[in-house]
């Protein structure tokens, strides 16, 4: 696709990798709405990087409905979805596991990605073309001691966009996934402070620049799945 011109949504867009995405593009030429649940950060970063602010939860099915007229009435059209929100949490070994915690983790990062997915291929059927991008990480590769309740949701997300690619592709949608390693973000800090850049470890732009390059393919060929490594990290 080509960056310029099109119109995207970026979920969980005021910080991190939702952040260097939405920059990036915009940065490109693109026309970019950005979510989250934080309205003073979102509207200044949104202010920042030249986006739309929207402000609201996915894992809030009424907000899911507004994201999508607010954004519409704005751009008129979709071309690409980011399904970039997302929370960690419920470490715990199998004896200690809590469904409050599933629930939670759950509610953002398999319920409310399916359902933004959703209004988004609706939309995309119409037209004939759209893009998603699901972000999930290299926990939906591999499982890890304490690790049930974030890696069940991110294979849950993994699976999905399966789904979805059997689901869409005749529509002349591509959906694709993208699974970072561990990035300096704020992912996993109460207070949502992003942490200090190593030189050893992936920052958000470079899922960001996987993200946008795995778009600007032609449309005639998608990439199914992609994993970002640190080259080096020890």
């Amino acid at each position: 696709m080509t960056i310029k011109d099109s119109t995207f949504l970026i979920t969980g867009g005021s910080a991190g990798i939702g952040k260097a995405t939405a920059k990036m593009i915009v940065g490109e030429g693109g026309k970019v709405a950005v979510t989250g649940r934080n309205k003073g950060k979102l509207e200044k970063v949104a202010g920042e990087i030249g986006a739309l602010p929207i402000h609201a939860d996915v894992a809030n099915e009424k907000d899911v409905e507004r994201t999508y007229k607010e954004f519409l009435k704005e751009f008129d059209k979709l071309d690409c979805l980011i399904n970039n929100a997302g929370i960690g949490g419920g470490w715990s070994e199998i004896t200690e596991l809590d469904m409050e915690a599933f629930r939670k983790v759950y509610d953002v990062n398999v319920f409310g990605a399916a359902m933004m997915g959703s209004k988004a291929a609706q939309l995309f059927k119409k037209q004939n073309y759209g893009n998603i991008v699901n972000i999930a990480s290299t926990a939906a590769l591999k499982g890890y001691a304490n690790g049930t309740v974030y890696a069940s949701s991110k294979f849950a997300l993994r699976g999905m966009t399966q789904c979805w690619q059997a689901d869409l592709r005749k529509y002349n949608v591509r959906v694709i996934l993208v699974n970072p390693s561990e990035v300096t973000t704020a992912f996993g800090n109460s207070e949502g402070k992003e942490r200090a850049e190593l030189p050893n470890r992936l920052r958000s732009e470079e899922i960001a620049h996987t993200i946008v390059s795995t778009l600007e393919m032609d449309d005639r060929g998608f990439i199914p799945e992609v994993t970002v490594w640190a080259t080096n990290p020890f």
